[in-house]
């Protein structure tokens, strides 16, 4: 009975070693919460083409005849290996004076809310500290002459638009931008940045997102 008792522990921890064994190393060590405030490799500045919301979104306030051309989505802590952290805890709520300095950069209180409770809590900043980050990473992209605001529709491809990013920001890197688009229409332009809000090029899985040839952009509203 003994011996038997000793074979069947045996077995046991075989099977148990196989197991382990054949178990992918990502899934071994992941963790249980993968995002962690303050750990990332860089940022990606997101810049939304309002025009191209506002088609589908007519009711928003940034939609109101207000004549937006890009606006600040927000300002993503990335990962170099691809993904990105979100929702970090704490979620504390934006206090009345830190909601205040965030609408000075958001459009809207309901998309000030949203990225600081998606992308705000992972920066490690603080509600004030990240919102002057973003201030900063948007006060250091010049938008290019023909994508300010427009009073008539025009066509560019992504490579161009990209092109003329570079031309309006000599620092950015040909991998450092991507241009995003929602069916034929522009939709965002992203700026990856480091921590101290250089450009830098992006990580990976950060790249265009338009069909070929001509893409539509939409004139203001």
């Amino acid at each position: 009975m003994k011996k038997l008792s000793v074979w069947v522990l045996f077995g046991v921890l075989a099977i148990g070693s196989v197991v382990l064994n054949n178990t992918p190393q990502s899934s071994r060590n992941k963790p249980q919460n993968e995002s962690a405030s303050g750990v990332l490799d860089y940022y990606l500045l997101a810049l939304s083409w309002s025009p191209t919301f506002c088609l589908t979104r007519p009711e928003n306030a940034q939609c109101s005849g207000k004549g937006y051309g890009f606006v600040l989505h927000g300002l993503w802590p990335q990962y170099a290996k691809g993904g990105w952290p979100q929702s970090c805890a704490p979620n504390a709520r934006l206090s009345a004076a830190e909601r205040a300095r965030g609408l000075t950069l958001f459009v809207t209180p309901a998309l000030l809310k949203h990225e600081w409770a998606k992308h705000g809590t992972c920066s490690g900043l603080g509600a004030m500290g990240y919102l002057a980050a973003a201030d900063k990473a948007l006060g250091a992209v010049k938008v290019p002459e023909p994508l300010q605001p427009l009073s008539k529709e025009v066509y560019f491809s992504a490579q161009d638009i990209t092109q003329m990013f570079r031309r309006s920001n000599p620092g950015i890197p040909s991998d450092g931008i991507a241009v995003i688009c929602r069916g034929p229409e522009l939709s965002e332009v992203r700026v990856c940045m480091a921590k101290d809000l250089s450009f830098q090029a992006c990580g990976k899985g950060v790249k265009n997102q338009c069909r070929s040839g001509d893409i539509r952009v939409p004139p203001m509203r």
